[in-house]
């Protein structure tokens, strides 16, 4: 039997994968969840029909998403992980000796409990006695924080559904409060190539322009998500991660990546003209 998964980008545009199985697919409290095998991509990840996470490019933006602001600023210490079930990002945020503590809130607690359990290269990274584990919704989570993290990372799909609070100017003002002086928030945008995306990335930049004083975008390629690649936004309260990058020092970690190195660091921050135009 052929089997195929299929993710709708616009009316006209989809994206098809054949699968060799479905793994997984049930309903929890807050959104459908489906695993499938696949013979080029691995395991994918799916949330309400919306392609999360595949075993093969998984990388490409985990590594994006710690790496760029840990070679700008390498004494962050205390780091707030908002969505993430796949664990793809702790994996990368483990690395680093220096990370004393690890927050992690997901609303969806059986999300991570199946990304645990399917997920093999990720299983350990939740066990890591530096993170620390909370089931609620973000928004909530943040509020009342003063001055407690040095690295926020919003690790959520587009702005819609559950995470629709996680878009919102309260949201990014409050991650503000919660990071201390030299404190970056980094975020997951849409990447302005169809037109719902580009409406969505414009309030999405006039929110975070509103509250932070440095705000940069960077890219990734990641084959599997809609146009192959994913926006990310860089804001900051005093580090600018174009000038401000320390590349001997990272380097000199000698942290094992498959993706990220400080040549696509600086590159990531060149942005094709049609992204500049909806700046």
């Amino acid at each position: 039997m052929d089997l195929w998964f299929s993710e709708y980008h616009q009316d006209g545009v989809k994206l098809s994968i054949n699968v060799d199985r479905e793994i997984v697919s049930c309903q929890s409290d807050y959104q459908n969840i489906a695993l499938f095998d696949s013979k080029e991509f691995g395991r994918i990840l799916t949330l309400d029909g919306q392609l999360i996470n595949t075993e093969k490019d998984e990388f490409f933006y985990s590594e994006m998403m710690v790496h760029v602001p840990l070679a700008v600023q390498p004494t962050i210490k205390d780091v707030l992980v908002i969505g993430g079930c796949d664990g793809g990002v702790l994996r990368e945020l483990e690395k680093y000796a220096s990370i004393e503590t690890i927050d992690v809130v997901e609303l969806d607690e059986q999300a991570i409990q199946i990304c645990q359990e399917y997920f093999p290269k990720n299983q350990e990274t939740f066990s890591d006695e530096r993170i620390t584990l909370y089931f609620q919704d973000g928004l909530k989570f943040v509020r009342g924080k003063e001055d407690a993290y040095d690295l926020v990372i919003v690790d959520t799909a587009n702005p819609f559904g559950v995470n629709e609070s996680l878009f919102t100017r309260e949201f990014y003002g409050n991650c503000y409060k919660a990071l201390r002086a030299e404190g970056t928030l980094i975020s997951q945008h849409a990447n302005g190539f169809y037109e719902e995306d580009e409406e969505a990335f414009r309030h999405i930049r006039q929110r975070l322009t509103s509250v932070f004083p440095i705000n940069k975008l960077y890219l990734s390629s990641v084959p599997s998500y809609a146009a192959g690649y994913l926006l990310f936004g860089y804001s900051a309260k005093t580090a600018d991660p174009e000038t401000d990058v320390q590349s001997e020092a990272w380097e000199k970690q000698a942290i094992r990546t498959r993706y990220y190195n400080t040549d696509v660091h600086r590159g990531a921050f060149c942005l094709p003209n049609y992204i500049k135009e909806l700046l």
